[in-house]
């Protein structure tokens, strides 16, 4: 008999989750206690909305932790441990990312999804230009079009005036949703990361409209935009 999953996972150890003040942000306390990282620091974060947010993660934990849902807790995690010894690298896979950014590749047809992306996708192309200087061109498509090597830097940039914290959530919006300009406008309030996470889908729902989806792929879905929801708490907190 399969064992049942949640008592694979750590019991819940504590009755009650508080914040408190410190110095460098705010800190959770499980019954008085401080959790600590992986890498045995104290769990601190830098603003109390955001301690607030990780705090209601731990207290909705039941009989057993599942760590699949403590998004939070994981991406303060990886802010303070990781971090600070892999920024260089991050922001250079952050430029990669716009270098072949999701938003730059348009279907060659039918024209109803091409007309589609464009009307979510030109917009974003046109704010990242405007306001940071990313200026990324479109394609049709699956040919790569190199991108001007001034919008690369200017990416760059971006992710490099971020704190540890916000751009451990900018890498989270890679991941998600495969464009940097998605990852930047959720990170800069521009969109909602609900949103971004529904354009950066807007070919699988438009395959999904026409073909149905299955089970599994629903499922992963599912998990993906509990994600994205936890991104935007993310960086709602530290604004």
């Amino acid at each position: 008999m399969t064992e049942n999953r949640s008592n694979q996972n750590p019991k819940r150890f504590y009755k009650t989750v508080s914040t408190a003040s410190v110095d460098g942000g705010w800190r959770i306390e499980l019954d008085g206690r401080v959790p600590k990282t992986p890498a045995r620091a104290d769990l601190i974060v830098p603003t109390e909305a955001l301690a607030q947010s990780l705090a209601e993660e731990w207290d909705n934990q039941k009989e057993f932790l599942d760590p699949a849902r403590m998004t939070l807790t994981r991406l303060a995690n990886v802010a303070i441990d990781r971090m600070p010894l892999t920024r260089s690298d991050l922001i250079e896979e952050f430029q990669k990312y716009a270098g072949t950014d999701l938003l730059c590749y348009l279907t060659d047809h039918p024209a109803e999804l091409k007309a589609r992306q464009e009307a979510h996708f030109r917009p974003l192309r046109d704010w990242a230009g405007r306001e940071h200087g990313v200026m990324l061109m479109p394609t049709e498509g699956v040919m790569n079009a190199p991108q001007p090597p001034a919008s690369i830097e200017a990416a760059g940039r971006f992710a490099e005036t971020r704190d540890d914290f916000a751009l451990t959530g900018l890498m989270l919006g890679l991941t998600l949703f495969g464009s940097a300009i998605l990852s930047m406008a959720v990170a800069d309030g521009e969109l909602s990361a609900l949103d971004a996470f529904d354009i950066s889908r807007v070919d699988e729902i438009w395959q999904i409209e026409h073909w149905g989806e299955d089970e599994e792929a629903a499922t992963r879905v599912a998990g993906q935009r509990d994600e994205a929801e936890a991104l935007g708490v993310w960086f709602s907190g530290l604004n």
